[in-house]
Order: structure tokens, then C-alpha cells, then sequence
């Protein structure tokens, strides 16, 4: 009986550990989501919903992230060089990496 109980246990915990892996994403997953959710709406305390699940400190870095990557994306290309040029000595794209 004991064998049962033990064998039947185990059977449970292994489905409900398949069951919770196979649902939900990874938090890389869930990061990209987010990333791609952001919009100028954004906000500390208005999330998209795809960054429900995230912590507020990871939510913080993408959408600090996001903001200055915008920012630099909204700027003359001029000055998107000159920001470029001073980041590495050289016109390659790296500020935006």
C-alpha cells in the first residue's frame, strides 16, 4: 500500500512539474515580450500587459532601456554620430547595441 501511495505521489509531482514548465515561458521569453509591448504610453506604474509577470525591477531596466534607446533614435542622425564617434572613436552603430 505504501508502494502505491509513494509510486502515485511521485506520478503527481512529476506531472504538475511538466504541466507548470510546458505553460508558462521563461523569464527571457517574457523580457522579449515585454520589450516588444513598450510604447511611449509607458510608464513606471502603466505596464503593458505582457510585463505583468515581471519584476519591477526588471520591468525598470527594459523601460529605462527603451526610453533612452528611443531617445537616441529620435535624434538628428548628427548627433546620433557625434554620440557614436565619442562612445568608441568610431561611426560603427555602437551606442544603439
Amino acid at each position: 500500500m505504501r508502494t502505491r501511495t509513494t509510486a502515485a505521489a511521485a506520478v503527481a509531482a512529476a506531472l504538475l512539474l511538466a504541466t507548470l514548465t510546458a505553460c508558462g515561458k521563461s523569464v527571457a521569453e517574457q523580457r522579449a515580450d515585454c520589450r516588444a509591448a513598450l510604447t511611449k504610453g509607458s510608464t513606471k506604474t502603466n505596464r503593458p500587459e505582457a510585463c505583468a509577470d515581471l519584476s519591477q525591477q526588471d520591468y525598470d531596466r527594459l523601460l529605462l532601456d527603451w526610453v533612452v534607446e528611443s531617445a537616441v533614435k529620435d535624434m538628428p542622425q548628427e548627433s546620433q554620430d557625434r554620440l557614436d564617434y565619442h562612445d568608441d572613436g568610431e561611426l560603427n552603430g555602437s551606442i544603439l547595441d
